[in-house]
């Protein structure tokens, strides 16, 4: 009986010791063995090499210092500018006087106004866009076009349109061709029109009754062009650019048509517009520099 039992007892130990043998084998293939745990830390022990050299290499690096931007005036900018208190909030006629002597150009510059309207232009309801018939004109040549009935085109050819045939103007648009400046049509017009509002529109020639251009009465409108007319409109930032003469007008012509500028921005405020309207208005003329007027002034 003893014999018997340690037998099994043997039995049972060589079972131990094969299993033990057999899970050797397995693990000197597989993840845990110790080949492929030495493996894994020697690339463990390159990672680390490299990401410590990486290191060095930026300590290394010397910082890029961004210098101070230096802007650099001709010699008649630098005039120019001397001829303008830093920090003074000037009138329309101290600053229309002024523009002439700012002006350094051959030719016959342009008196432009820059105002920044504290509006979002994003808004459907705080767009400004409209018109203003310069006193004393705006001193360009205009090419008018006038798309209208046989009686308007009439009219509209004695106030001193330059293109009033209907189905010459279409045929010219469908060719792609655009020899005028403005376009004006009467609203039974329009609908022949509209195929063409997406080559017009972001020319700024599709006539717009926001802008005067769709009317009733194009003779009225042509007359009033032809003389001078400012389109006053916001870009994309809400600021309103416009033209109001040449530096070769009387210095009291000027002051009337800035005059009339202002007054049209102010009294055509947009409906949605709350508390400050107007930020800042600038008076500048073809490359010369700014000059700042006060608010008050509108």
């Amino acid at each position: 009986m003893a014999e018997e039992k340690k037998t099994k007892k043997e039995e049972v130990i060589e079972e131990l010791v094969e299993a033990k043998k057999s899970v050797e084998k397995t693990t000197k293939a597989g993840k845990n063995s110790a080949k492929a745990k030495a493996e894994v830390a020697v690339k463990e022990e390159k990672k680390a090499k490299k990401a410590n050299n990486n290191t060095d290499i930026l300590e290394e690096k010397p910082k890029k210092v961004q210098k101070p931007r230096v802007i650099r005036y001709s010699k008649n900018q630098k005039a120019a500018r001397e001829l303008l208190e830093k920090g003074k909030l000037y009138t329309i006629k101290e600053a229309v006087a002024l523009l002439p002597n700012l002006s350094k150009t051959k030719f016959d510059a342009t008196a432009e106004v820059h105002v920044s309207l504290d509006i979002d232009p994003r808004q459907a309801d705080q767009n400004l866009r409209t018109s203003v018939a310069l006193p004393a004109g705006s001193g360009k040549t205009v090419k008018v076009a006038v798309v209208a009935g046989e009686k308007d085109s009439a009219a509209a050819k004695k106030a001193g349109a330059d293109k009033t045939d209907s189905e010459q103007i279409l045929s010219q648009l469908n060719k792609g061709k655009f020899d005028f400046d403005v376009l004006i049509a009467t609203p039974e017009k329009m609908a022949e029109l509209g195929k063409f509002a997406k080559v017009l529109g972001p020319k700024g020639l599709m006539p717009s009754p926001k802008s005067g251009t769709v009317t009733n009465t194009p003779a009225s409108v042509v007359e009033e062009i032809k003389k001078g007319r400012a389109e006053i409109k916001n870009d994309a930032q809400g600021i309103v650019h416009s033209a109001f003469g040449k530096l070769s007008f009387k210095q009291e012509d000027l002051e009337k048509n800035l005059t009339a500028v202002l007054k049209s921005i102010k009294s055509n405020k947009p409906a949605g517009v709350k508390g400050v309207y107007v930020k800042s208005i600038f008076v500048t003329s073809t490359m010369s520099p700014s000059i700042k007027l006060d608010t008050s002034e509108l």
